[in-house]
């Protein structure tokens, strides 16, 4: 394969949303040459989707917030299901991060006092979100390629070339993760627009991917959200863990057709939007877990008097974590109390004047008067549960984002599992991406000092050729796109937000099937431009990943977070104590379980032990009391 297009780097990060160029600077100042692969074209990633703000505890609307409230708030969110150090990580470092997107040109919005001003979102326990409007994603994004602009600019300056120690390549798909003796060698993959092949050799590869949410008919994801991170990982004998934790926001854009899915920023109930059903009543006061209801106001009263007041009076059940409030709109449309498109209502205008809703939800007012021709300043959204992201992912060491099982593979964002256990909260996600894409650069820089270049095989090279080319060898009449649908429609009615183990049995057979179906699928035409081929490939990464989440949900024999089984409707402290793990052998999918590590003393005392007994055995209780070390 001499005619081979190739490029050797230290680093490789697959994906350009907030984690892969928070990594690629990492590893840059590191010393090291880093090449970063978009799938999409550079600026076009997933992260633009968190627009209400990215989540710190910088205590700068109300000075008692710290990192061990962030940290308790996001354990609870997660219903402690969640990795307690990549938690700790998170919540400690995650002011750092945001100051240090502000010296590198963030423009956050401003408190009286001038300080980055943060607002409320759901399950944090005080306003915590730094926030931009409501585009803080679109200010990450464009903030991190403004410092790798300034990078190229400076080794344009000392090496003469901008492109000398890193290096964009945009609109390039990678299908395959390299291994040599056992160990990560590059990344193999094809020019989108002519089909060409192209080799990067490299002995660290971070995976920066993003989410699966293309696998479900209903979605806030984007085109390129094809889990392609997840079975890359899984291919190259990565584990997946928790796969059964999927996400659905609670409020995207319900009607016309051509925006369903589109997100609705938590934002707009953060800033005192309240959701009503078709008969006018505020329903999410019927709605409040047990475990939530010290913290979650009963009563229309208290709730808004809350947003003046929020010393003396519980939150609004509007801000609830987004799966009880997508449970709570499901509940509610089932019941028949839903719009006729299947939705519930989310107003604003009756409690901010239209000229605050364009000052703080500018995206948002746009939105709707554009794309759906609704005034929010004047009249209602109507809003519905959307496939937004996956709470699991690939299994990585916290400290360093090391993919456990494959040396040299990382991985951070929403392709990494662990940090927000069965659900996350809104705003965790942009902070996720700066502390977990920063230790994940870290990590492979530290390991590509190690570790030099490997040199790659024939046959290792000629196989991923054969498999990238696929599609066009193989004898079959399937068509990818009649397969996606139905892919779509069995995630959608089989393992959705409502779960039961016949429905979950169902999903696997359809999925056996469907995958069978796909080693047939055949593309026409050349490889220049040509969609039907990329959707070829694009699919085994689906199907894989989706036939994870439901042998993972069918084996979790409880509810919890994102993943609810009405066939056993409750949290079980059993569950709780064990990950579910994915591993793919070349053929099968298997799905086992693994012990949760165990959180150490000093965590486990920032929490009443009150609160800790609903979630642990009493085992449990007496194990961490008398833990000084976790594990």
């Amino acid at each position: 394969m001499s005619d081979l297009e190739t490029h050797k780097y230290d680093v490789v990060v697959i994906g350009a949303g907030g984690a892969g160029l928070r990594a690629a600077v990492e590893a840059r100042e590191a010393g090291l040459t880093v090449a970063i692969i978009c799938k999409s074209l550079f600026g076009k990633a997933h992260t633009v989707m968190a627009e209400g703000g990215v989540s710190a505890s910088m205590g700068n609307v109300n000075s008692d917030d710290n990192w061990m409230v962030h940290f308790r708030d996001t354990m609870r969110g997660g219903k402690f299901l969640n990795h307690w150090r990549m938690a700790e990580l998170h919540a400690k470092e995650a002011p750092d991060r945001v100051w240090e997107l502000e010296t590198w040109g963030a423009l956050f919005d401003r408190t009286k006092e001038g300080k980055i001003s943060q607002r409320n979102f759901g399950g944090h326990e005080y306003p915590r979100l730094a926030h931009v409007g409501d585009r803080t994603g679109l200010e990450l994004i464009r903030t991190m390629q403004q410092r790798i602009v300034a990078l190229q600019q400076r080794d344009k300056r000392d090496n003469g070339d901008a492109e000398s120690h890193i290096k964009v390549f945009a609109e390039l798909t990678i299908t395959e993760i390299l291994k040599e003796d056992g160990k990560v060698a590059g990344a193999y993959g094809y020019w989108r627009e002519s089909g060409e092949e192209v080799l990067f050799q490299s002995p660290a590869v971070i995976l920066a991917t993003g989410g699966i949410g293309k696998s479900f008919k209903v979605t806030s994801n984007s085109w390129e959200g094809t889990g392609d991170g997840h079975a890359l990982a899984l291919k190259a004998g990565g584990r997946l863990v928790d796969m059964e934790f999927v996400q659905f926001h609670p409020t995207g854009m319900i009607w016309p057709p051509s925006v369903r899915g589109l997100l609705v920023t938590e934002s707009v109930r953060g800033d005192g939007g309240v959701l009503t059903n078709t008969d006018g009543v505020r329903f999410m006061f019927n709605y409040i877990p047990d475990v939530f209801k010290d913290k979650y106001a009963d009563n229309e009263a208290e709730a808004d008097r809350w947003y003046n007041d929020q010393s003396n009076n519980r939150r609004p059940p509007e801000l609830l974590p987004r799966d009880e409030v997508a449970r709570s709109i499901n509940s509610e449309v089932k019941a028949g109390r839903g719009t006729e498109h299947g939705g519930v209502y989310l107003d604003v205008s009756k409690r901010l004047p239209a000229d605050v809703i364009r000052k703080k939800l500018p995206s948002m007012w746009h939105q709707f008067k554009e794309l759906a021709d609704v005034d929010i300043t004047q009249t209602a959204m109507e809003v519905g549960p959307t496939c937004h992201y996956v709470m699991g992912g690939i299994e990585v060491d916290p400290d360093t984002a090391a993919a456990v099982g494959v040396p040299g593979l990382f991985a951070a964002g929403e392709v990494a599992g662990g940090m927000h256990g069965s659900n996350r909260l809104g705003g965790n996600s942009l902070s996720d991406l700066l502390v977990f894409g920063r230790r994940a650069g870290a990590g492979a820089a530290a390991y590509a000092h190690a570790n030099k270049n490997q040199v790659l095989s024939d046959a290792t090279l000629l196989n991923a050729s054969n498999r990238l080319n696929a599609p066009f060898t193989r004898n079959g009449d399937e068509n990818p796109y009649t397969i996606h649908q139905e892919l779509q429609q069995a995630t959608n009615d089989l393992v959705g937000i409502i779960r039961t183990q016949t429905e979950l049995e169902d999903a696997i057979v359809k999925l056996a099937q469907l995958r069978v179906r796909a080693e047939k699928v055949k593309s026409a035409g050349g490889r220049t431009f040509n969609p039907g081929f990329h959707l070829a490939l694009d699919l085994d990464n689906m199907l894989l990943v989706s036939e994870c989440i439901a042998r993972a949900a069918l084996q979790r024999e409880e509810s919890r977070g994102g993943h609810t089984r009405d066939d056993f409707p409750k949290m079980d402290s059993k569950w709780r104590q064990v990950n579910s793990i994915c591993t793919w052998d070349g053929s099968v999918i298997t799905a086992t379980t693994q012990s949760l590590p165990m959180m150490p003393k000093e965590l486990f005392d920032l929490f009443d032990p009150h609160e800790l007994e609903k979630y642990m055995t009493p085992e449990e209780m007496t194990s961490v009391s008398g833990n000084e070390g976790g594990a």
